[in-house]
């Protein structure tokens, strides 16, 4: 199995509803989100993937979290904007742009990360 991984980054601020800490004041990330996309076969040059093309479009992506407070997001409204529910909102709209992805890891701190994978 072949993969290759790209690592982008964004800012955006949030608070988790019904945490009874810290994180249910409102406060942001410089948040890290990993792609990983994987495949049995290399292409006719040898790729699994353009990193060029996957990097567009998570850029694609996270360019509507950027700057933004997620709680105002419509998913986020319904889903409390945890990192795990990030990867999960990141990896479906990567999906929709037809990019096959393998996992989505979003770091938050550089020690603390939630992934999703199908």
């Amino acid at each position: 199995m072949y993969s290759i991984k790209v690592i982008a980054s964004f800012s955006s601020a949030h608070n988790l509803r019904g945490h009874k800490g810290k994180c249910e004041e409102l406060h942001g990330h410089n948040w890290k989100v990993e792609v990983r996309s994987l495949n049995e076969r290399l292409d006719k040059i040898g790729m699994v993937m353009d990193f060029q093309y996957l990097k567009k479009k998570l850029n694609n992506v996270l360019e509507k979290l950027d700057h933004k407070y997620l709680n105002k997001i419509p998913y986020f409204k319904k889903y409390n904007p945890t990192s795990e529910n990030m990867a999960k909102y990141i990896y479906d709209r990567l999906k929709a742009q037809r990019v096959e992805v393998e996992s989505v890891t979003v770091w938050e701190s550089d020690n603390s990360c939630a992934a999703y994978e199908e």
